[in-house]
Parts: structure tokens; C-alpha cells; sequence
């Protein structure tokens, strides 16, 4: 029997994106429109006006592609043991981040204050919806990012996955980890 598991994370923005995102596309909004009229009030006077139209032009597209590419999605894929993730820009243009095997991984656990420290030559790939109460991280070795962190947001069914598929000396306690943090979700609850 296959273990699978699929999840789709929408990449929220953060405060600061927001307003970066919101800067970028007023700016190109601008842009095109003073470009625009001032190449209809220049039809006549030659290569200017073609220039102008250009300009014009390219900074709409540019603005269209830039505002379509901030709707980020990541999709983990789960199967026996290998852990896939994919990054989806606008819901059209799927790039392939990440393929690691679980039982690879050195460590595993939520993301927070807590985990340990991220080295210097570590490279972190970020998968992740920016809503820091459910990030996970799990590092390993990778053949193309050498010491690597994951840091995700997996739902409870891609975790059971992923625990049943550690290595067995860090599969207790990550249990015993996400049973106490279990016990202190519901504890705050109640």
C-alpha cells in the first residue's frame, strides 16, 4: 500500500511585501499612463512618439506580469517516503523546488523560537505561508544544496507521513515533541 499525501499552501504576503508589491504596481500604473499621454499628445513628431508608445507598452506587461507573479502557491507531494515540493506562481507556472528522501532528514520539528540555530553555510528554502503557529523545519543533507532547512507548513496528515518515515534514532522524539506541543494546543483551548 502506497503512503500518500498532498497539500496545497497559499503563500500569504507579509506587511512589508504588501507595501513593496503596492509601491511597484502603482509606480508601473504610472508609468504607463504618463507614457501613454505623453505619446498621444506626440503623435506627429516622429521616432518619439513609436518610443514613447514602446515604453508605454512594456511597462503595462511588466506591470500585468509582475502583479501575476506575487500569487504564490507550494504544493508538498508525499509519497513512500519521498518528500516533493513544487512552487506554483499564479496558478500557471509550476517550478520544481525540492525532492528529498524523509529518512534523510537530521531533524525535524516545529519552527520557532526553540529549533536549533541555522548555520552560516546552510541554505534554507522557504515553502511556507508566512503564519509562523503551524511552520515546521526539517534539515538533511542535499546533493545540490548541500546542509539544507525546509521550512514549511505541512497539515497533520502530511506530518503522520513524514514521522512514520524518519530515521528511527530522531522518529521518538519528534513524536514525543509534537504529542507535548499536541497536549499544550489543546490545553490553551480549553
Amino acid at each position: 500500500m502506497d503512503n500518500f499525501a498532498e497539500q496545497l499552501v497559499k503563500k500569504k504576503a507579509t506587511g512589508s511585501e504588501k507595501i513593496k508589491n503596492t509601491v511597484i504596481l502603482i509606480a508601473g500604473i504610472a508609468i504607463t499612463l504618463v507614457t501613454g499621454a505623453y505619446s498621444l499628445f506626440a503623435i506627429g513628431r516622429g521616432i518619439s512618439t513609436f518610443i514613447m508608445i514602446m515604453v508605454a507598452a512594456a511597462a503595462g506587461f511588466a506591470t500585468f506580469f509582475f502583479h501575476r507573479s506575487t500569487k504564490v502557491e507550494y504544493e508538498y507531494t508525499f509519497t513512500n517516503g519521498e518528500l516533493d515540493i513544487d512552487k506554483i506562481i499564479n496558478q500557471t507556472k509550476r517550478k520544481e523546488m525540492l525532492t528529498v528522501q524523509v529518512s534523510k532528514f537530521t531533524s525535524f520539528g516545529r519552527y520557532n523560537d526553540n529549533s536549533p540555530e541555522e548555520t552560516s553555510d546552510m541554505t534554507v528554502i522557504m515553502a511556507t505561508d508566512n503564519i509562523a503557529e503551524h511552520e515546521y523545519y526539517a534539515d538533511f543533507p542535499h546533493e545540490d544544496y548541500g546542509s539544507t532547512r525546509l521550512v514549511f507548513a505541512p497539515n497533520e496528515k502530511v506530518i503522520s507521513n513524514i514521522v512514520n518515515f524518519l530515521h528511527p534514532s530522531i522518529k521518538n522524539k519528534v513524536r514525543t515533541e509534537l504529542q507535548s506541543s499536541y497536549i499544550s494546543d489543546i490545553s490553551d483551548n480549553i
